[in-house]
C-alpha cells in the first residue's frame, strides 16, 4: 500500500500532560479519570481521543461498504457511529482495550444496518488494525 498521509503527535507528561500534533491542529490537555485513581480534571485522555479516532473512521468507511449491499449513498442520511472505548485491567501490569461500536441508521432496517455495520468492520482501517488484538462489539441503535 501506498501512504498517502502521514499523522504525528507527541504526548509528554503521560496521562496528565497534553498532547499535540505535528501541525498544532490538535493541542489538548490530558487528564486521568477518577475511575483510574486521577483527579478526574477536565483534560482528555487516550482512551477518549481511541474512540474520537475509531468512530471518524468508521462512520467514513461506511461509504465504501453501501454499493456492495446495494445501498445508496442516502442511506447515510443522518447516520452516526459512536464509539465506547474500554480501559481493561487484568493481573497487576496486564492492560487491554476493548471497543463497542453503535451505528444510528436511522434510513436503514436493522437487517440492512447490521450488514452494513459488519461489512464496514471488514474495510475500515481501526478494525483492521485492531483485529486479533482488541475485542470489538458491533451494534445498531434501535431507530425512534
Amino acid at each position: 500500500m501506498d501512504r498517502l498521509y502521514t499523522a504525528e503527535a507527541t504526548a509528554t507528561g503521560a496521562r496528565t500532560g497534553e498532547v499535540a500534533s505535528s501541525d498544532g491542529r490538535l493541542d489538548v490537555q490530558l487528564s486521568r479519570p477518577a475511575e483510574m485513581g486521577g483527579d478526574g480534571g477536565p483534560g482528555t485522555n487516550p482512551e477518549q481521543l481511541f474512540a474520537a479516532g475509531f468512530a471518524a473512521c468508521f462512520h467514513s468507511a461506511m461509504r465504501f461498504s453501501l454499493r456492495p449491499l446495494g445501498l445508496s449513498p442516502e442511506a447515510l442520511d443522518g447516520s452516526s457511529v459512536t464509539a465506547q472505548v474500554h480501559f481493561l485491567r487484568g493481573e497487576p501490569g496486564d492492560f487491554g482495550l476493548a471497543v463497542d461500536l453503535t451505528g444510528h441508521l436511522p434510513q436503514l432496517d436493522a437487517e440492512q444496518a447490521r450488514a452494513l455495520m459488519e461489512r464496514t468492520h471488514t474495510v475500515c482501517p481501526y478494525s483492521r488494525a485492531t483485529r486479533g488484538n482488541v475485542e470489538v462489539g458491533l451494534h445498531v441503535a434501535p431507530v425512534s
